[in-house]
Formats: structure tokens, sequence, C-alpha cells
């Protein structure tokens, strides 16, 4: 059912129980979608009505798992009562769908997530919401006019040990940030082997897939930097696969990231980050030791965290924003097309050799 007068849907969506579980359709059945809909099983303030994908398909509610650039994911029970789609078009006629999760190749989000939009629903999108900050703006301007939100699935604003630094940033807990060293290193995912992601420049490569997760994390930190400066190192394509990016910011911080598909196996992400009066580091390849801060005099202290991943608070974050009727504060559209906005500055100081303003 398509509503048209926004004002009456956000009315519908305060007024309605607040214990009320969201309606979700997941849409794209990859490594992400399987990631999404265990976070939104373990939410448990989802209902998952239904399910869409051209190709793999739940079989007698069961859905096989999927490797992706982390590990292969266990099978999924999403029992017998679930709604199997094979079409977007499928999913935003059922009128039980209240939040639509795009979990879909990058060339397919402009697309379907203007047609949710229009039809009423609230939006989900994997990042990055376009290949080019052109296409993801017109997005917003959808957005704009729409009943329901669409939030970009930027989990790395989410992640424990990593969500944490707004507030120790903003609030200067230790002091002023003075420098800052981000890396997320990635064999190329299953799903780029298989040919998903390896068919050209219009998918962005590395810098696009990966990478933006640390610039948009470096945006959320810090604001929009001034200019980049990059180098890297492209496919024949012309899709860049590893990258080194200096965030420029007038009178510092003093801001790098790394990011990278070539690593021959396996995935990392870590940070650094240099206080006045203390270090943060964090390195997934320490497991529960990840996040650590170092005070002069002071031996390293272990911050632990409990509870779900970046996936699930993410997952949780967005349905509780669906069923108070409230727009995504934490990470909004126009955050989406201002990380992608940098990413293509990214591309072109790497092409041009030399800083690029934005």
């Amino acid at each position: 059912m398509a509503v048209t007068d926004r004002r009456y849907r956000i009315a519908l969506m305060k007024n309605r129980d607040a214990k009320e579980p969201v309606r979700v359709a997941v849409v794209g059945l990859g490594f992400m979608g399987v990631t999404h809909l265990r976070a939104y099983l373990d939410s448990g303030g989802a209902n998952i009505v239904a399910v869409c994908d051209a190709v793999r398909l739940p079989v007698n509610g069961i859905l096989q798992g999927v490797a992706g650039n982390v590990k292969k994911s266990d099978d999924i029970h999403l029992g017998p009562k679930v709604k199997v789609y094979r079409k977007l078009e499928e999913v935003l006629a059922d009128p039980d769908v209240e939040l639509v999760d795009l979990c879909t190749p990058t060339p397919l989000h402009p697309e379907q997530a203007i047609a949710s939009l229009k039809s009423g629903k609230n939006v989900l999108c994997e990042k990055p919401l376009a290949r080019t900050s052109a296409a993801a703006r017109e997005i917003v301007q959808t957005e704009k006019n729409a009943p329901g939100f669409l939030m970009p699935a930027m989990c790395m604003r989410f992640w424990p040990g990593w969500s944490w630094l707004k507030l120790v940033v903003e609030e200067k807990r230790y002091g002023a940030v003075v420098a800052g060293r981000f890396r997320r290193m990635s064999e190329m995912p299953a799903w780029s082997k298989q040919g998903t992601y390896t068919g050209g420049n219009d998918l962005g490569g590395g810098l696009f897939d990966l990478h933006i997760h640390d610039t948009d994390f470096v945006q959320f930190l810090f604001g929009r930097p001034r200019a980049v400066f990059s180098s890297g190192v492209s496919k024949p394509s012309g899709s860049v696969d590893h990258v080194v990016t200096q965030y420029l910011y007038p009178g510092g911080p003093a801001v790098y990231a790394e990011g990278s598909w070539l690593l021959t196996k396996g995935f990392s992400m870590s940070y650094t980050l240099h206080s006045e009066r203390a270090t943060l580091d964090f390195d997934l390849a320490r497991g529960a030791d990840a996040m650590q801060v170092t005070e002069p005099g002071k031996e390293a202290q272990t911050i632990k965290y409990d509870g779900p991943d970046g996936y699930g608070e993410e997952v949780r974050y967005v349905v509780d924003c669906a069923r108070q009727g409230k727009r995504p504060a934490i990470v909004t559209a126009q955050d989406g097309v201002s990380a992608l906005e940098i990413c293509e500055a990214e591309e072109k100081s790497i092409q041009a050799g030399q800083v690029v303003a934005l």
C-alpha cells in the first residue's frame, strides 16, 4: 500500500505499540543478508515476515549459510511462516512489511531504495548507498518527501570498541585527539571471487566497498575533512583495491587510514588514537582484549564489552527508530552521501597524484 501523506505515516508509527515487533523483509540473501537476518532474530524487537532473492531462497524455512570475507555463516532457521519472494516489487506490495533491509549489490541500491521509500517503507540500505554520490543524492532527495526513513548501514558507528570513541572525542575525555590511524585489511571477499564484484569499475573495488567504513568513521569522529591525499593500487579495470589516505584537517588532528582487498588470507581491523593524555588502541586480533587504553605511568587497561556486535547494535537501533517513528540520528542518509563524496575525492587523488579539496 503506497502512502503519500508523510505526516499521517509518521503519526501512525508514533502511535503504534512500542512493544510490537517491527515487521521486516530482508532483500538479498548473500553473506550480508544472512548477517542481518541473524541480527534481527537476536534483536527481540523485530519479526522477519519476508525474504527476497532472485536465486538464494530458504527451503522449508531454512536458509543455508554463505561465505563472506570473515567466515562462513551457519544455516538460519526462519520458520515455515516467512514469506518468500523473488522480486522486490512483491515485497513492496506486501502491507505486512514495515522495514525493508537492502543487502543487494551496490548498483541496485538507488533504484531499490527509491522504490522502497516511495512505497511507504522504512529502509536500511547496505553501504555504499550507490557507486556515485550523484546517485546517492537522488536517494536522499526522495527520502525528504517520503513517509519513511532511509538509514545507510554504516555498522562501524555501532561497533563495540569503536562507537564509544564519539563521546571520547567530543568530551575530550583524555584531552584532544592529536593523531589517529585506522586500518582495515581483507582478502577479496568470496562473492568477489565468484564475480559479483570483479566485473568492472562501476562497483568501486575495495575503496568503495571496504575502506568506506573507515572514511565514514573518520568523518563521524572529526567531521568532514577539508581535503584528502591518497595513494593506491588499482586493478586493470580501474577499481582501487588498496588505498592509503591522509585526511586533512587544518589545525589537526593528523589522521590517516589504510584499506585493502590485497590480503592473501583473512581479515583484520584496528585503530590507534593518540590523545593528549592517553593512547587508545583497538586490534581485532587480540580477541576479547581488543580495546586497550594506556595512560602515562599506568599499565594498559583493557575495555570489555558485552552484548551484540556492530551489526546487532545497528539493527537494534534501526528497529527502535521504526518502532518510535523517528528518523535515525546516529547515521543519516546524508552521511552516506558524504562518505561517498570523500571516497570519490580519494579516488581522484590516487589518479591525479595530488591533494583533492572537498
